[in-house]
């Protein structure tokens, strides 16, 4: 992904987007003998070779499209998800509480499709590295796919085991939990992660929260914080703004949490 921003022209196997409007694009791997068809009609991936991103291209229906090089969300937004995915809101809360960053070492608890190993990928990345947990094989091997069209694998240790039976890390900075019961993993991850470190779950009840949250302050976590994100999305139009009349509501309850020192 980063090396064909560098390119800055269409090449054969890239990835691209060919953008329509905001709501119609299309994540497509372009190949030279090959046809791209659209509602908005169809192009020849030749045409598309030797194109600057940003730049037009033109269907056979007459239409005008745009090539833009892929985001991260596109790869996501397009990918075969075997499991729910989390919202980019919630993503972003996760990435501010726990200062992820590059050089950070990453633990990961339940991979599901990957979409969120992506974007810590991409954020640690020369120099950090994540380990990611998935105790499904057929989420593993979905996750391993998905990953691999962005070209983020090699910052990405993607582990096929429960890891209730144990794990090799140490001195992990973040480690970020997305299973039904993460109560039961806080010790193993407690003993991973360095002090200071931060810890993230994720809850769709209050229930997992409540349980969850007085397992932390067993543990002698510290600074232990739980949010909910929503965001509404404007429409803006001269002299007509006003919001969507549909947001995205609750989708998740986010906590948070930092390794103390346990003295006891």
């Amino acid at each position: 992904m980063k090396e064909q921003k560098m390119k800055g022209v269409v090449q054969e196997d890239d990835y691209i987007i060919l953008f329509l409007n905001s709501r119609k694009k299309w994540l497509i791997q372009v190949k030279k003998d090959k046809e791209i068809h659209t509602h908005a009609g169809f192009v020849n991936g030749e045409s598309l070779i030797g194109k600057s991103y940003g730049s037009e291209i033109v269907t056979n229906t007459g239409k005008t499209m745009y090539i833009l090089d892929p985001k991260i969300s596109d790869f996501i937004l397009k990918s075969k998800r075997p499991t729910q995915i989390l919202y980019p809101k919630d993503i972003g809360m996760i990435i501010n509480w726990t200062d992820l960053s590059p050089g950070k070492n990453v633990l990961e608890v339940g991979t599901g499709s990957g979409s969120l190993s992506c974007y810590i990928a991409n954020i640690i990345r020369p120099s950090g590295h994540l380990f990611s947990y998935e105790i499904r094989k057929d989420h593993h091997n979905a996750a391993q796919k998905n990953i691999s069209k962005t070209g983020l694998l090699n910052y990405i240790t993607l582990i096929n085991k429960d890891i209730k039976l144990g794990i090799e890390q140490k001195d992990i900075d973040v480690a970020i939990i997305d299973v039904g019961d993460p109560w039961s993993v806080l010790d193993i991850i407690k003993n991973s992660m360095r002090l200071g470190g931060s810890i993230a779950s994720v809850s769709p009840t209050v229930n997992q929260v409540e349980k969850f949250v007085i397992e932390l302050i067993n543990h002698k976590f510290i600074d232990i914080e739980t949010y909910e994100v929503l965001v509404r999305k404007m429409e803006v139009r001269e002299g007509k703004t006003r919001p969507a009349m549909r947001m995205i509501g609750h989708t998740t309850y986010l906590t948070f949490a930092r390794k103390g020192l346990d003295n006891s």
